[in-house]
């Protein structure tokens, strides 16, 4: 065999090999992306009850959600979902997704859930990249500290003490990790006067997946 037709053959069979594997990927995909999307909205439900639990609201949050985005109050000019927790169609909590920029090693992207009066139901981590063994105390399963958010709000605790123990506030710090849990505080504290400023925005949009359907 000559070195042209050689280089045909092998030419003929990488690209049949190419349509086969790209085939076999979209195959596998089209099988398991039902599969796949359940997981995650599992995954994000768990969340989402992990600051308001399903007790508190008899809707379904997923499908309650806005997009806003506040580079001033919640971190980022990308649009962030909002999840709006209602019971028998009166608004009971919000669900904010913040982002504060300024962590130890970059962003950590935040779940905020506020009840409708405005008192913090609890905040979880969602996203970060701070030091393991020593920023990541940020997580519920190394250790309790977020927990420190619970009950607080823009009324019953004043402006100058949003700030962990070390700077003069009421908030713990980790040890040894105080750019962290600094940062997370003045997030929070952020999403809350967002909250506060918009609150009768937040509940009066209609559902972003309902425009979608609309569209659709």
């Amino acid at each position: 065999m000559d070195k042209s037709r050689q280089i045909f053959t092998t030419g003929l069979l990488l690209s049949a090999f190419a349509v086969i594997g790209t085939g076999l990927v979209a195959f596998t995909y089209e099988q398991t992306k039902d599969q796949i999307a359940e997981v995650e909205r599992r995954a994000l439900l768990k969340s989402l009850h992990s600051v308001v639990p399903p007790s508190a609201h008899n809707n379904e949050l997923i499908n309650d959600q806005i997009d806003l985005s506040s580079e001033k109050y919640l971190g980022t000019r990308q649009p962030l979902p909002v999840f709006r927790a209602r019971n028998n169609g009166q608004p009971v909590a919000a669900i904010l997704t913040a982002v504060a920029p300024d962590g130890y090693n970059g962003k950590i992207k935040l779940l905020i859930g506020i009840s409708y009066e405005g008192e913090l139901n609890g905040v979880r981590v969602i996203d970060h990249r701070e030091t393991p063994g020593l920023g990541d105390a940020i997580e519920t399963r190394r250790s309790d500290w977020i927990l420190v958010f619970d009950g607080h709000s823009i009324e019953n605790t004043e402006r100058k003490k949003w700030k962990v123990k070390k700077d003069g506030g009421v908030f713990d710090q980790i040890t040894g990790a105080t750019i962290t849990p600094r940062a997370i505080v003045k997030a929070v504290y952020k999403a809350l006067t967002y909250y506060q400023l918009n609150r009768d925005s937040i509940f009066n949009k209609p559902a972003q997946r309902a425009i979608e359907k609309q569209v659709s």
